[in-house]
């Protein structure tokens, strides 16, 4: 059974501009500055308490707030405001129904948390497309570790060499790599500002829509 995974942040949705909106917010509850949509995207991949904690570091300073104070906030705005701004990228949707309509499974890995891909996904209507999704607090491992992988394609029954995996970060890449499976990168993402070609991906890919084509050929 052949199957592909994706990541989501990046990749298959840009949801930067709904992140940064509820990060200033938690930062102004703490009368903190805000930060530039610019710096979240560089930000985002390692999941949303290790974005937090670098728009704190830039932002606030000396302020001494216990820790989980700021992520409570952080957490009421985000639940509100995900899934309002995000937009899927170009050729995305489409892709999702031709890999589902030729038998191929489909799976997202994502370092963001369960409560906020639900809203995302579900927002977004992209639920039904997938067979599996693990968030960052699906396993006791996330991203760059293989174990998502490895889980996702134990559950799924399927094998390395017929599996793709498609992000946008040098994270996703390590993780492809670590398991053994095949990684392609788009250019479009977030990965900390860095080109993602410096990953060393197999293949750069403009946008997701070969990946039908890939998939008729193994």
């Amino acid at each position: 059974m052949a199957l592909v995974m994706y990541d989501l942040d990046g990749t298959l949705l840009d949801t930067a501009t709904e992140i940064t909106q509820a990060v200033n917010l938690t930062l102004l509850d703490f009368e903190c500055r805000g930060v530039d949509e610019s710096d979240v995207r560089r930000w985002i991949g390692h999941g949303t308490g290790w974005l937090m904690q670098q728009a704190w570091a830039a932002s606030a300073g000396q302020k001494n707030e216990p820790w989980e104070k700021v992520m409570e906030r952080f957490i009421v705005h985000y639940q509100e405001t995900a899934g309002t701004s995000s937009t899927p990228f170009p050729k995305v949707i489409e892709t999702l129904e031709k890999v589902k309509s030729i038998g191929v499974k489909q799976a997202i890995v994502t370092n963001k948390e369960t409560r906020f891909t639900d809203r995302v996904l579900a927002a977004h209507d992209l639920k039904k497309y997938f067979d599996m999704i693990i968030c960052g607090d699906t396993l006791p491992v996330k991203k760059p570790h293989p174990g998502v992988i490895e889980h996702c394609l134990n559950e799924l029954h399927t094998s390395v060499g017929h599996s793709l995996f498609i992000g946008d970060s040098e994270i996703d890449v390590a993780t492809a790599k670590a398991a053994g499976v095949i990684c392609w990168a788009v250019p479009y993402g977030y990965n900390h500002g860095r080109p993602i070609s410096m990953a060393d991906p197999d293949r750069l890919v403009p946008d997701i829509s070969d990946v039908p084509n890939y998939f008729r050929g193994i």
